[in-house]
């Protein structure tokens, strides 16, 4: 049973080390998908604060990964997280799901599709990608016999049975976003780079029987007007992305489980990309040209998440006055030494208004004395999931060594030193 959320002081985080405060943000943040996972299929709820049927595909990838995380680190027993992750898994196998692949959002009590809005009542590759990152790094991590080796089944016919080249359209040179069998592909939402679309185009490249060619990536992503960049934001070159480098989801959704470190291709090296994309975000918020209220070396981050008026994608260009926690503590395998002083600010300092049982509330804006009640499941993943990437490259290992993964790298012509001899 889930305690009580409500507010609770953080100062006694002033006394922790660097290592103990970590523990401590991951383990409580974890409880956002251990204790306030759907009761009946295990999934992710969307967020804290919504409707609570609602669980989120992509968010469930990510709670996958905190799972992991937590049976490494003790938080929970091994067999504690099979038995969690075959009830997912086993959900995911009766639920609604549309030429392999899942939509945005599914009833955590039914399995079925909850339209996100408009025609999008169907497939969603970039969500169904972000789940199976997190299952393949459950897939490899969980390696023993019986109950586990019965799980790895289940999460490669999962994986095995998503028609990535359904997505092309009939074999053009680009992945589209979404398909549903009331409106097909009605949508024509192309995925254009750069952003967060990385790990699709490796899943589709990867595929063992529904492969892409390399042409869909190549002709398609990396063709956009907003791919290359190759100019300076903040004084620092940005290889790829939007001008000022866009919401920094960018550099964390995909890269919670690929590894930039040595990851490179026709077109960057993806830790040069990422460490400019964070800098850039960095040097943005101190620098804080709007003169927002709190910005500064120690409170910085502009990513996609609540908002003061809705929900809104914060970035540079897009600057509302919203610090979101998860894009600095997200970060941290970037700049480690920032964002530890951001997570020593947002713990110490302001912890009595963003710290809950569920770890930080998604968003908040101090020029407007606005600070969220809500908790993100796609906000909260990537805080355990990069936090543990940064003490011991865990996940990055195990998305690393995953074959699918690796068959779509090197078919896409990325280097890195996972693939090596391979």
């Amino acid at each position: 049973m889930m305690a009580k959320t409500g507010q609770r002081t953080a100062r006694d985080g002033a006394t922790l080390d660097d290592e103990a405060l970590l523990d401590k943000v991951q383990r409580q943040t974890f409880r956002y998908f251990w204790d306030f996972g759907h009761p009946v299929s295990g999934l992710a709820r969307d967020r804290f604060g919504g409707d609570d049927e609602w669980t989120a595909t992509g968010g469930t990838g990510f709670g996958a990964m905190a799972i992991i995380v937590a049976a490494e680190r003790g938080w929970i027993e091994r067999s504690e997280a099979v038995e969690r992750l075959h009830r997912i898994v086993g959900f995911l196998q009766r639920a609604d799901s549309y030429h392999g692949a899942f939509p945005h959002f599914l009833n955590g009590s039914t399995g079925r599709t909850i339209r996100f809005w408009g025609k999008d009542d169907g497939a969603d590759i970039v969500e169904t990608a972000l789940l199976l990152q997190g299952l393949l790094a459950a897939e490899v991590y969980f390696d023993g016999d019986g109950r586990e080796a019965a799980l790895r089944g289940k999460i490669a016919g999962l994986a095995r049975s998503v028609e990535w080249n359904w997505f092309t359209q009939g074999g053009r040179e680009a992945l589209y976003w979404h398909w549903s069998p009331n409106n097909g592909f009605a949508m024509n939402h192309e995925l254009l780079g750069w952003n967060e679309c990385l790990i699709v185009f490796v899943l589709a490249a990867g595929s063992e029987d529904y492969a892409i060619g390399p042409r869909v990536y190549h002709n398609g992503y990396a063709q956009s007007r907003t791919f290359i960049n190759r100019r300076r934001h903040e004084g620092i070159e940005l290889p790829l992305g939007p001008d000022g480098g866009g919401p920094l989801f960018f550099a964390h959704y995909s890269f919670c489980g690929l590894d930039p470190r040595g990851l490179t291709d026709a077109y960057t090296d993806y830790w040069r990309q990422n460490l400019a994309h964070a800098r850039i975000n960095y040097e943005y918020c101190v620098r804080n040209p709007k003169g927002y209220a709190g910005y500064g070396p120690d409170c910085w981050g502009l990513t996609a998440s609540d908002s003061v008026h809705g929900y809104s994608a914060h970035a540079p260009d897009n600057d509302l006055g919203v610090i979101a926690p998860t894009a600095a503590l997200s970060s941290l395998p970037y700049l480690p030494d920032e964002a530890m002083r951001a997570l020593r600010h947002f713990h110490d300092d302001l912890g009595e208004r963003i710290w809950r049982d569920l770890g930080f509330v998604d968003a908040f804006s101090e020029t407007e004395d606005w600070y969220a009640t809500t908790h993100l499941a796609i906000d909260q993943g990537p805080i355990i999931a990069m936090i543990e990437n940064h003490r011991t490259g865990l996940l990055w290992k195990l998305v690393m060594r995953h074959p699918q993964v690796r068959r779509g790298l090197e078919r896409l012509g990325f280097t890195s030193p996972h693939i090596v001899g391979v």
